[in-house]
């Protein structure tokens, strides 16, 4: 395949999903798809109401923005309301409501917010305004750890003095550990997120198979890179078999990007604990800047509260991120929480299975279903 529209071929889609359908029969199947990029496909394209109602795709805590905790939110907020700050961070980290309102509504109250493209955007923006301390609000799994990594190594080299990271970077394994040690979800096996694996390679997904017999295929984002997933790991189930396969095979490797894991290594050192939304704090599953870089580190350069906020209780966002409910199976989904007026992270972020499912899920089969039973 060379184009895009070849990815997505309506006669290869049904003749996938009749094959999924014929070797699927005959049992329940539960597959969770952990990253959000992976539930925007499904929904967008309607890949859920092309496979068999037997076949249930579940969503993972494999939103960057999704996962982050309203403590850290707030402290973000704290750092951009310091005098001289200019805090700049991703567009959709704008939205996302703290205990007291969200970026956004710090920017409206005066606080000198700006939306970036690129950490290199805010270095660039401390070069300007030597006279101010800009702060970059760092999000994301090791997909977009390496940037953020080169950034500080580009600030080191420059000695930029006025330029600071408040990294809120998180690691995809232990949260699927988080996953798989819960007592209350059964699963199949999973489709592994294609975007970190880009960075990671497929290694570190051996631990699922080998210690928790389930099968892991690092899928691609398109229809067909989405059903040739499912039907791989049918047909490993079928077999007997359990291991971690590559569907993804034109961008992902099994090593992984070398350059983009040393540049990781070189500046971040793993936290001892993280606070995860709705799975809480799991040990070793973010990243820290280093020591040699601690001049660049914005929790030390700058007073945060550091105070965990419990989530408000008509969000349920924390058993969306486990898999254990459908988003429209919250109370608040699509009516007081919307994209516009979000309670929840999963329904502020572009990635997020609220937002998928606002956007697009509400017209799904399964959608449907539960409305008729209401």
């Amino acid at each position: 395949m060379k184009f895009v529209d070849e990815f997505r071929n309506h006669d290869v889609a049904l003749a996938l999903a009749r094959r999924i359908a014929r070797e699927a029969a005959g049992r329940q199947w539960k597959i969770m798809e952990v990253c959000g990029g992976h539930t925007h496909a499904i929904y967008k394209y309607g890949i859920e109401d092309l496979l068999p109602p037997n076949v249930e795709l579940v969503h993972g805590p494999g939103c960057p923005v999704c996962v982050i905790p309203m403590g850290r939110v707030d402290d973000g907020i704290a750092v951009a309301r310091t005098p001289g700050v200019i805090f700049t961070c991703f567009g959709d980290m704008m939205r996302v409501p703290g205990s007291s309102g969200s970026l956004l509504d710090a920017k409206a109250r005066g606080a000198d917010v700006r939306m970036v493209y690129s950490p290199l955007d805010a270095l660039k923006m401390a070069r300007e305004h030597p006279d101010r301390e800009v702060v970059f609000y760092a999000i994301g799994f090791e997909t977009t750890a390496p940037s953020t990594a080169l950034t500080l190594l580009r600030a080191a080299a420059e000695d930029v003095q006025n330029f600071s990271v408040f990294c809120n970077h998180v690691m995809i394994i232990p949260p699927i550990k988080a996953i798989l040690d819960s007592p209350d979800l059964r699963l199949d096996g999973f489709l592994g997120p294609g975007h970190v694996s880009t960075v990671i390679g497929t290694r570190p997904y051996e631990f699922v198979a080998r210690r928790y017999g389930k099968p892991v295929v690092v899928s691609g984002f398109e229809p067909l890179d989405i059903l040739q997933s499912v039907h791989m790991l049918v047909r490993q189930v079928l077999e007997g078999r359990c291991e971690v396969e590559n569907q993804y095979t034109r961008i992902v490797r099994t090593e992984g990007n070398p350059s983009a894991l040393e540049a990781i290594r070189k500046v971040f050192k793993l936290r001892p604990h993280f606070e995860w939304r709705g799975l809480g704090f799991i040990s070793l599953s973010a990243l820290a800047i280093r020591e040699e870089y601690a001049r660049f580190d914005a929790e030390l350069r700058f007073e945060v509260p550091g105070v965990r906020v419990a989530d408000p209780k008509a969000c349920q966002c924390g058993e969306v991120l486990k898999g254990v409910l459908k988003p429209w199976e919250c109370k608040v989904f699509g009516t007081a929480c919307t994209p516009e007026t979000p309670i929840g992270t999963c329904m502020v972020s572009s990635e997020g299975a609220c937002a998928a499912y606002y956007n697009f899920g509400r017209f799904s089969r399964a959608a449907t279903r539960l409305q008729v039973l209401q």
